[in-house]
This record gives C-alpha cells, sequence and structure tokens, in this order.
C-alpha cells in the first residue's frame, strides 16, 4: 500500500485531502457522462487522482475535428474511427494502470440511465445537452446520488454541484427545459482553454465529494475571452414546490414523458426520422444563418435543408421534425441531430 501510495505523495500533502482522503479515492466509484471535450479533462484529473473505479459513458467516434479541444485522442484515433470511450480507455490506463476504466458505448435514456448511473459514489457531467442534463439529475435525486454539473460553448462556461437532499437540485435551478434549441460547439464553435478550465472544476468538486469535502456551494459563470466572471450563491436556491425533489416525480425517466424525442428509420431510404414531442417550431431564419458558416444551406417557406458534410444532410420541417439522410443508424442520426440541432 506504501508503494501504491508513493504515486500520490504531492496530493497527500495537501492537507485537505492527505492519507485519509487518499485512502477514499482509492475505494471510490465515479461514473463521467460523456467523453468529449469535458469529459477527457474530468477523467484525466480523476483518473491521475487514484480515483478507484471509473466507468465512461459515450455514444460517439473521434473525428478530427475533435482533437482541437478533447485532450486524451490522437490523430490516429479520428483516422480509425475509434469510439471515444475505447480511445480513452487506452490513454487513460496507460496513465495509471490502477485503476479500473469501465467504458460504456451507449446514449443515455430513459431506459438506461438508471442502470449506468446509478450504484456511484458520484455522477460527473461531461455532456453537451439540456435534455440528458435533466435525466442525470432525476437519476440523481431518485438515488441520492451526488453528481457536478458543467457545460461549455463559445468562451463561456459554467459548472454547479448537486447533492440530494442538501442543495437545490437541477430542477430547482432551471425548473424547464429551456426554449429554443440553443448553441451548440457545432453551430458558434468553442475554445479549448474554456474546456479545461471548467473540466478541472467539474474533477475538482467531484473529488471534494469522495473525499468528504465541502463542495462549491455557488454556481460559476465564467467568460475566458471577455474575461467576466459571475458567481451565484445557490445553497437557498430550493424551489419548495420543485417536482423532482420535493415531489419526487421523475418524468424525464418515464418513457411517455413529453421530453423525450422519438427515432425510426425509414424503410429503404438510409434515413432516420427524428420527431420531437415538445412540439417546438424551427425558426429557420435563425437556423439558416447559423448554419451558413458551417455547410450548405437551402430553406424554403416548408423546410430547411443542411447538409453539414459530404456524407449527411438534414431536412427539418416547421414542425421539429428531422430527417438526417445518408444513414440508417439511430445512434449516428442522434450524434447529428444533437450537434447541430441541440437537445
Amino acid at each position: 500500500m506504501q508503494k501504491e501510495l508513493e504515486r500520490y505523495s504531492r496530493q497527500i500533502l495537501f492537507q485537505p485531502i492527505g492519507k485519509e482522503g487518499q485512502l477514499k479515492l482509492l475505494k471510490s466509484r465515479a461514473v463521467l457522462v460523456g467523453m468529449g471535450a469535458l469529459g477527457t479533462v474530468i477523467s484525466n484529473h480523476l483518473v491521475r487522482s487514484g480515483v478507484g473505479y471509473l466507468r465512461i459513458i459515450d455514444r460517439d467516434f473521434v473525428e478530427l475535428s475533435n482533437l482541437q479541444r478533447q485532450s486524451l485522442y490522437k490523430e490516429s484515433d479520428a483516422l480509425q474511427q475509434l469510439p471515444k470511450v475505447i480511445a480513452a480507455e487506452k490513454t487513460l490506463t496507460e496513465i495509471n494502470s490502477s485503476v479500473t476504466i469501465e467504458p460504456i458505448i451507449a446514449d443515455i435514456n430513459m431506459n438506461n440511465a438508471e442502470e449506468l448511473l446509478s450504484g456511484f459514489d458520484v455522477i460527473v457531467d461531461g455532456t453537451d445537452n439540456f435534455l440528458t442534463r435533466y435525466l442525470i439529475n432525476d437519476v440523481a435525486v431518485k438515488h441520492g446520488i451526488p453528481w457536478v454539473h458543467g457545460g461549455a460553448v463559445s468562451s463561456r462556461g459554467m459548472f454547479a454541484t448537486i447533492i440530494p437532499g442538501k442543495t437545490p437540485c437541477y430542477r430547482c435551478l432551471f425548473p424547464d427545459l429551456p426554449a429554443g434549441r440553443g448553441e451548440t460547439c457545432d453551430t458558434v464553435g468553442v475554445l479549448s482553454p474554456i474546456t479545461d478550465i471548467i473540466g478541472s472544476f467539474e474533477a475538482m468538486e467531484a473529488i471534494k465529494v469522495l473525499v468528504g469535502a465541502e463542495p462549491n456551494p455557488n454556481l460559476e459563470q465564467l467568460d475566458i475571452w471577455d474575461n467576466s466572471t459571475f458567481q451565484m450563491d445557490i445553497s437557498n436556491g430550493h424551489n419548495p414546490k420543485c417536482p423532482t425533489c420535493v415531489e419526487r416525480h421523475f418524468e424525464f425517466l418515464e418513457t411517455r414523458s413529453s421530453h423525450q424525442t422519438t427515432y425510426s428509420t425509414l424503410c429503404g431510404r438510409d434515413t432516420v426520422q427524428i420527431v420531437s414531442r415538445n412540439k417546438e417550431e424551427f425558426d429557420f431564419n435563425k437556423m439558416a444563418e447559423q448554419f451558413k458558416k458551417i455547410g450548405e444551406v437551402k430553406v424554403n417557406p416548408y423546410l430547411l435543408r443542411f447538409s453539414p458534410d459530404e456524407e449527411i444532410s438534414m431536412v427539418l420541417f416547421k414542425d421539429g421534425r428531422a430527417l438526417i439522410h445518408g444513414t440508417n443508424d439511430i445512434t449516428k442520426a442522434k450524434s447529428y441531430y444533437s450537434r447541430y440541432i441541440g437537445s
């Protein structure tokens, strides 16, 4: 054990962790959702810090455009189109072979979220969409698991730590799924320093949770381009009528939830249809302006056609329905939808 602890000697010298905290870390279990820019930073820190067991979950594969900010991956991973969790497992194991890494290639949804996320000491958010965060919050509150939220896009980022039964839950802070599709890294871009900063803060908060220290009581926001920061104390932000942590109604885990999006393949057409149940209409003018910076766009009063690359084209209808042409793989279609349309 002494030899094993030598690896973490500089961390042990930090008194708030010490030997006792390090032993807790070695016995701890963490699950990380999303292995993109945030996830690669978070997992790197957790593995180097000696978290005993880390489950990493992601549905996507490595692409060349990821390498600007997703720090665990290499050009060879992109050329082989390796699933992100497989490429990450290899690198993380080379960093610290004493940590157990469990890679899961999966899309988190209401059917598998409880199975994949329960039974851990902390859940960490490396995702890029709001719907998944509400799903994580439902599981965390239902099973009493602390979780760390974080997000980054453009030059901006935020993070907060949610402790069920102690702090406000995510639904207390953000009662409703945001209107509009929201900005994504693939529509407005993202700077790698902001994902490094937010991912590092998230990893630190997870470590605090695992060693039994007090997490940050604030929701922190920062913009590294405008050099601005905002700190909001959320400790008194409980919503006495919160449907999740007060009424314990976990609607994002329900198969009949109006927030769930349905996916189906169109027979013989190499196309996946995506229907959002929230009935929100697309704003073609706004979307066309964003998409023109990325690929070919054609729009008429009835539909918008967007081709982000030579393989895929997306046809969007006013009622929020989308056709993803060029694939019959639902996971791949969902990935494109999430990138360019958002939650």
